[in-house]
């Protein structure tokens, strides 16, 4: 405490800065007060600051001690800032052009932010043109970000009035302890919001609204579909336009698109959403990654082993899953028994495993499936091969002793790596702690958390760790690959699981003759087939490598009298194992090399007359190089060369 020079009592706080000093600060003095002192210039890049941990507006007062580190706009947390109050300024304007219309929610994400509205209309890409310069206008009049604490009840009694019934949606399904909430107000709009902010709209650089979808409140396909305008913003007009290339690039490799295009698969509503079906050019390209996985998954001591599509619902109680995966999994009735139809295949495997006396001697032991599974996966949140509702797993669950754990989580981790090469992507690895919903000890859980980190710094992996997002039975390591894009996408996984074995009673006879419990990885290597399949279609732009193309090579008569020879050759590669087609069409042959490189083939054989009289072949590859005449035999080596060195 001090005087202040009228007599008043002053509260200081002790504030600790980023290089390790302290300094003594009067409570209740801003953020922005406190370390305007420490920064150069007038905080053009500084968007909000970290106390003690949690990110905060720059106007927050300061009343406890606190460890301080300002926010800049460089960073991914300061990204994210300026997207969430770009998303305000969004829907300011959206609400100031068009009458009538609700927000509901509008965060910032990964790649930019979005807003959900519902308007009797349909936007259209001239409205967002109108918000964007609305937008602009807003940013150039500077409105300060203020925040105000108001009580529930009051919140409540103010979204009505305004008529915003999301809004007092959200506050109705607060906690019941949550007796205050904060609004946040830019010029003449004001939104529910938990902040922080930028200090004003005129911190915004640069922007861009990219599109329109269809969006279901909440996420539910039960509630209302409203619309969802996407967009993004940067720090710099360079950043923004490298990211446009890259949503651009993106457009173009879209494996929806790709499928259609490549004859490849189709989701098909009168199937139904989120269902896949595969022409024989995707089912061939599935069989190919499938076989090249058992092989490898054999070549490593893994069991392959298959379990039913549905097992009876006391199983799944059991597991744990019926009371923490019951919203994603379907339920039928058998003989008035209730069955669940598998989201996991991990039942199953512990019941061949229980199928008789295990000794440690036989431990460990790999279990491998490609297993189909169906979860019931909302419709919003559909999207090709990448979110389906059914899918196949390259499922694998190892049972073992504690003390083989370390070898076998860094067996797995070894098989991903030499995968993710196989396939050509790099990665990044995160572990993922205990959640809050979860089942088993404490001690188990810190068990099996120290395994997997121990495995990942023996194998000289760097890793993340994100904390609380491990499944309800387990902590896990997950592996994020990164595509031709720079995109993330989640595949790989090893879990850890002291749990289950303990609930299904699994066990062991070790050396001094008694029952001990074994431990289960669970672990996958690409994850769901078919999202793989997706990743792979957009990394490669549907131009496979040869030995992953479906069709490595086609075979091209110039006229109809090269048919016969065209015939000979194509039943050679054929008898090869090469997988090939043949267009003897009568048309021209610039048309037919055109339609192979856009069915992105890897080879195109050329029979003419030259050919026709030598008994060779004129590959040509689908970037247009000819690689000259040669003979059947040697185009099938070059070919079985690549395809060796998964080229």
């Amino acid at each position: 405490m001090a005087l202040s020079p009228q007599g008043i009592v002053v509260k200081s706080v002790n504030v600790k800065f980023p290089d390790g000093s302290v300094e003594i600060c009067q409570s209740g003095k801003t953020v922005r007060e406190i370390i305007s002192s420490r920064c150069e210039g007038d905080f053009v890049s500084t968007l909000a600051a970290r106390i003690n941990g949690e990110i905060v507006d720059l106007s927050y007062p300061m009343e406890e001690d606190a460890s301080i580190e300002l926010v800049d706009i460089s960073s991914a947390d300061g990204l994210g800032v300026l997207r969430h109050s770009i998303s305000h300024i969004m829907a300011q304007a959206v609400q100031e052009i068009f009458e009538g219309v609700r927000v509901a929610i509008g965060p910032s994400i990964e790649d930019g932010f979005y807003y959900d509205f519902e308007y009797s209309n349909t936007f259209t890409p001239e409205d967002l043109d109108r918000i964007e310069k609305k937008m602009h206008e807003i940013v150039s009049a500077d409105y300060p970000f203020i925040r105000r604490d108001m009580s529930r009840e009051k919140a409540v009694s103010f979204f009505k009035d305004k008529d915003e019934q999301y809004k007092v949606e959200l506050l109705n399904d607060l906690p019941d302890d949550v007796t205050d909430v904060s609004l946040y107000s830019q010029g003449e709009f004001v939104d529910l919001c938990r902040g922080p902010h930028i200090p004003s709209t005129g911190m915004v650089r640069v922007f861009k609204l990219l599109n329109v979808a269809g969006a279901y409140w909440r996420g539910d396909e039960k509630n209302k579909m409203l619309q969802r305008i996407y967009g993004t913003g940067f720090a710099t007009q360079e950043e923004l336009d490298n990211y446009l290339r890259v949503v651009e690039e993106a457009r173009k490799r879209d494996h929806r698109r790709l499928g259609r295009e490549l004859d490849l698969f189709q989701i098909n509503d009168e199937a139904g959403p989120g269902l896949v079906i595969f022409h024989p050019k995707g089912a061939l390209l599935r069989t190919i990654i499938e076989d090249w996985e058992k092989k490898e998954h054999l070549k490593r001591g893994y069991d392959i082993v298959m379990g039913p599509q549905i097992l009876k619902g006391d199983l799944w109680k059991k597991s744990g899953h019926f009371d923490h995966y019951r919203e994603n999994m379907y339920f039928t009735e058998v003989d008035e028994q209730l069955y669940g139809i598998k989201p996991m295949n991990c039942l199953a495997h512990m019941l061949i495993y229980k199928s008789k006396i295990r000794s440690y001697r036989d431990l460990p032991l790999r279990y491998f499936e490609l297993g189909t599974v169906l979860r019931h996966e909302k419709t919003g949140v559909l999207h090709g091969l990448m979110r389906a509702r059914q899918f196949t797993q390259d499922d694998a669950h190892i049972l073992c002793t504690p003390d083989q754990l370390n070898a076998e989580i860094r067996a797995i981790a070894d098989l991903v790596d030499y995968s993710m090469g196989v396939f050509d992507f790099e990665y990044e690895v995160e572990l993922s702690t205990k959640p809050k919903d979860s089942i088993g000890s404490d001690e188990d859980w810190r068990l099996a958390t120290d395994a997997l980190k121990q495995a990942l710094e023996d194998n000289n992996m760097a890793y993340d760790v994100n904390e609380g997002d491990g499944a309800f039975y387990g902590p896990k390591i997950d592996f994020k690959l990164r595509d031709a894009l720079g995109r993330k996408w989640q595949c790989a996984t090893i879990q850890c699981d002291f749990a289950l074995p303990e609930r299904f009673d699994l066990s062991y006879i070790g050396p001094d003759g008694e029952k001990h419990r074994p431990v289960m990885l669970h672990r996958v290597i690409l994850g769901a087939i078919e999202r793989f399949m997706g990743i792979l279609i957009e990394h490669y732009a549907g131009a496979f490598p040869a030995w992953l193309s479906p069709a490595q090579a086609s075979v091209l008569t110039v006229t109809d009298k090269h048919i016969p020879y065209g015939e000979d050759v194509y039943n050679q590669l054929v008898d090869a194992g090469v997988r090939c087609e043949k267009d003897f069409r009568n048309e021209k042959l610039g048309y037919k090399i055109r339609e192979g490189q856009m069915q992105k083939i890897p080879y195109m054989l050329v029979i003419g007359d030259r050919e026709t009289e030598s008994g060779a072949v004129s590959p040509r590859q689908r970037d247009g190089k000819n690689l000259g005449s040669m003979s059947v035999h040697d185009f099938i080596s070059i070919l079985k060369e690549r395809c060796d060195r998964h080229e």
